[in-house]
């Protein structure tokens, strides 16, 4: 591990799959001690997901990162024994199983908190706690549907359209590990107690597209999907060049947009009301769009980025993942280092974020084997002499 602004703090990440898991590594790459806990019949499914490379699942190399691997079988009491003894150890605890298997497993929050006054649980679901679905199965995909997201995203004469990256899961990870450090604060910094943490994948994501409810609930109105336009800001799409490449752009502050008609050589529109008032601009887009289309469309990505640059126009390239470890500002920074691993010889995956100057966070390992690390944590901290670890082992409980 490091010695990361968290270092000292033990996490036991009982999760599966995305959110769960993904607030537990971040942790991990601050210095906290994390404990991963998986079924020993496969363990985290995140394991099989996604790309591989000789049987092994890249995301759970990256997502496992810095993390103790324990094999755990919850389905079992004696399993659940163990995490017991586990989690009196720990300052928090991650979970994803629906409340009626935890309520049925003697594994919610105030069982454990009994125990472990201070034990901080975070309970990471579909729909949350409370409500006619709170019991029910719920992944990233549905949060996307239901907080509104898919239906904002995709062109106006196509379908709703959802992402093809575990959007909802990550947002809501990192909803809850600020919330995580919140409740530690309030237990370490103003003498309070543990608590536990209700974490949906609705909830977060939908927050971020609130304007959607603010816009129906006072002018009765429904957005719809706009494609890459956006009704606060224009110009703002996506534009392709003379050579085949797509370049970003964004208007979002005045004077941007005053900038980016000046660069592409229509400086007279900048005293025109319909462009030069803000909400005027808004209801003549799609002219705009077409002047930047046109403009952008007649040059190299090079050349329309070295004006945009030069008049201080917001303007990126748009990269696929070949350019983004290719770009010298990200390489600079170090953002994608290759960390050496067992399984692969070696990966590059992104380093941790944000940056400290004084307590920076680091990557010590990639996910490691399904249950690398039961002798090590079983021993120190339960204290299992070898004999004990063959006899759970032979009774499937690890």
């Amino acid at each position: 591990m490091n010695d990361g602004a968290l270092a000292g703090l033990r996490v036991i990440d009982a999760a599966t799959l995305a959110a769960g898991p993904l607030i537990a590594t971040w942790m991990g790459e601050q210095g906290a001690e994390v404990i991963k806990v998986e079924q020993p019949d496969g363990g985290d499914p995140l394991r099989q997901w996604g790309a591989q490379r000789d049987g092994i699942g890249l995301m759970w190399k990256s997502v496992a990162r810095n993390k103790k691997c324990v094999t755990l079988n919850l389905r079992l009491e004696a399993g659940r024994d163990l995490l017991r003894s586990l989690t009196r150890q720990a300052d928090v605890v991650i979970m994803n199983l629906r409340p009626s298997t935890l309520d049925k497993w003697a594994l919610g929050y105030e069982s454990l908190a009994a125990a472990n006054p201070g034990l901080v649980m975070v309970h990471v679901t579909g729909y949350g706690a409370g409500g006619p679905k709170s019991d029910w199965p719920g992944f990233g995909t549905l949060g996307e549907a239901m907080s509104g997201f898919a239906h904002l995203t995709g062109t106006p004469d196509g379908p709703p359209t959802l992402p093809s990256f575990m959007l909802a899961d990550g947002v809501a990870g990192l909803t809850a590990t600020y919330a995580v450090m919140m409740a530690l604060y309030y237990r370490d910094a103003r003498g309070g107690t543990g608590q536990l943490i209700d974490i949906n994948l609705i909830e977060p994501l939908a927050r971020l597209l609130e304007q959607s409810v603010l816009t129906y609930d006072q002018l009765g109105t429904i957005p719809v999907r706009t494609g890459n336009r956006w009704d606060i800001s224009a110009p703002r799409n996506t534009y392709r060049t003379s050579d085949g490449r797509w370049l970003a752009m964004s208007g979002s502050a005045p004077s941007i947009a005053m900038r980016a008609l000046r660069a592409v050589g229509r400086p007279e529109l900048t005293e025109d009301p319909k462009f030069a008032e803000a909400q005027q601009r808004l209801r003549n887009a799609a002219e705009i769009d077409a002047i930047m289309a046109g403009w952008i469309g007649q040059r190299t990505l090079d050349e329309a980025l070295a004006v945009f640059e030069e008049a201080g126009v917001a303007a990126a390239p748009i990269y696929d993942a070949e350019q983004l470890l290719g770009d010298p500002q990200l390489q600079a920074r170090g953002v994608y280092p290759s960390v050496d691993d067992e399984e692969l010889g070696s990966m590059r995956v992104q380093a941790p974020v944000p940056r400290f100057s004084a307590t920076p966070g680091a990557i010590s390992h990639l996910g490691p084997r399904l249950g690398e690390h039961n002798a090590e944590v079983y021993r120190e901290l339960l204290g299992l002499d070898g004999g004990r670890l063959a006899e759970l082992h032979e009774q499937g409980v690890i």
